[in-house]
């Protein structure tokens, strides 16, 4: 049994992955980030400030939803987010899709290449296979 402490609220619980944060505590936080998304669907000029104050919420929560592809926002909402990468504008999660593609196909790449490396560096041997002793 791995015992913590919740980093929350410092309940202790019995932590099985993840974030050391206690089940009472997820649940309040999935109803927190329910209400913002409700807020910001009813709401959709709102800054993130007017967010946070309005739910009660972090604007450090707000964001990591954000990072997290959970919230999405208007192009004509005030809260303007730019592709880490590159800086184009978007709309929720870090990177823009022109960046995303060029990651994930630079990413696949590099996994191909160190698979062929692989089935080079292990080409069949003509005498390998298994040996037996005769007694």
């Amino acid at each position: 049994m791995n015992l913590r402490n919740c980093s929350r609220c410092g309940k202790m619980f019995n932590h099985i992955g993840g974030p050391a944060i206690c089940d009472q505590c997820k649940k309040d936080i999935e109803e927190d980030f329910q209400r913002v998304k409700q807020y910001i669907q009813d709401n959709p000029r709102a800054t993130l400030r007017q967010i946070a104050d309005d739910n009660k919420v972090s604007s450090k929560m707000i964001q990591q939803w954000i990072r997290e592809e959970r919230l999405m926002f208007s192009e004509h909402s005030p809260i303007q987010l730019q592709c880490e990468n590159c800086g184009e504008s978007i709309l929720t999660g870090r990177f823009c899709a022109k960046c995303k593609a060029s990651m994930a196909n630079t990413l696949s790449n590099s996994f191909a290449k160190t698979k062929t490396g692989m089935q080079e560096h292990f080409k069949k041997d003509d005498r390998a296979g298994m040996r037996f002793l005769d007694t």
